[in-house]
């Protein structure tokens, strides 16, 4: 689903220093496959990914999913998990000049029925590094959320 997002691939500089700013670093699959591929579902790929320090951010063919290491040694760790047919509207902003940051917000439904009454939506914030070329990865986000605004609206 994700299938345009690689063109991002290698565009973001990443360092301890981006980390404690408090933006995402692009990681390399491989290395994430290393670390979470034991919390990937069958038939599931990772496409892409970042870190902040410990915590992780990988964009899969089905999920985005967030890892939060928790305490002085990381041993605890939890996982939250987005499932991509349920985002429905992205945002970006690029960086401007002096120390702004990118920022990627994707809004997602969290309700199980996407056509329930009563329908949870929560919007999430991503922050990436100035050099980072946020546009493929909102492009390829907004696409989606298109796609599953029709769906659920059963407009195909």
């Amino acid at each position: 689903m994700l299938n345009g997002a690689k063109a991002v691939a290698g565009a973001a500089g990443g360092s301890l220093v981006q980390g404690g700013l408090g933006n995402y670093s692009q990681v390399s699959p491989e290395q994430l496959q290393q670390e979470f591929g034991m919390y990937l579902m069958d038939g599931e790929n990772i496409e892409m990914g970042f870190k902040l320090i410990r915590d992780a951010l990988v964009f899969t063919n089905k999920r985005i999913i967030f890892s939060d290491k928790q305490g002085a040694t990381g041993a605890k760790m939890r996982i939250e998990s987005i499932n991509l047919f349920s985002i429905v509207d992205v945002t970006m902003e690029t960086a401007g000049f002096g120390f702004d940051d990118s920022e990627l917000t994707f809004t997602y439904i969290k309700t199980a029925n996407l056509k329930a009454h009563d329908v949870q939506y929560i919007s999430h914030k991503l922050e990436f590094p100035k050099k980072f070329n946020v546009q493929p990865l909102y492009k390829t986000l907004q696409e989606l959320a298109f796609e599953n605004c029709l769906r659920i609206n059963d407009f195909k």
